[in-house]
């Protein structure tokens, strides 16, 4: 059941994604070119993004808050860290310059994986190294915490 549940939720994100033009990279590089002199401001996605603050909205309060548990799940699991701290910082700046350089976000991205457009391939690519690196660096960023840390205790 949560594995159908799942794949409705996801076909209809992806479907949202596509009747919204969210695939569509110059629809999103228009959204995001605020400065544009000759009136090329395209603000509909803002209509987009409101419907989908409503739905959650909706669906959070009516929906969730008031129960003590998912209806597929034992447990919520919320996120409690609530530090804004580098890693978030740094992973938020290299998404909006993915994003804003490319006009692709990562999940439209994967819904348009199926129209075999060689720039989506290779936008995939390098965000899979991007996924990769970060994971590297966390991890070195770790041991080497870890490292300094015993010298200070030694």
């Amino acid at each position: 059941m949560k594995f159908f549940t799942s794949f409705i939720a996801g076909l209809l994100f992806g479907i949202g994604l596509i009747v919204a033009q969210m695939v569509n990279p110059q629809k999103v590089l228009n959204f995001l070119d605020i400065t544009s002199s000759g009136g090329g401001w395209d603000g509909s996605l803002l209509l987009v993004m409101g419907a989908g603050l409503v739905v959650f909205s909706l669906g959070y309060f009516f929906l969730v808050k008031p129960r003590n548990k998912p209806i597929l799940a034992e447990q919520f699991f919320i996120p409690e860290r609530k530090l804004i701290d580098n890693k978030l910082l740094l992973g938020a700046v290299f998404f909006g310059l993915g994003w804003g350089l490319t006009g692709i976000c990562p999940g439209p991205a994967v819904t348009s994986i199926l129209s075999a457009n060689p720039k989506l391939f290779v936008f995939i690519g390098f965000m899979l190294v991007g996924m990769c690196c970060a994971k590297f660096a966390i991890k070195w960023s770790e041991k080497t915490s870890q490292h300094s840390t015993k010298a200070v205790v030694n």
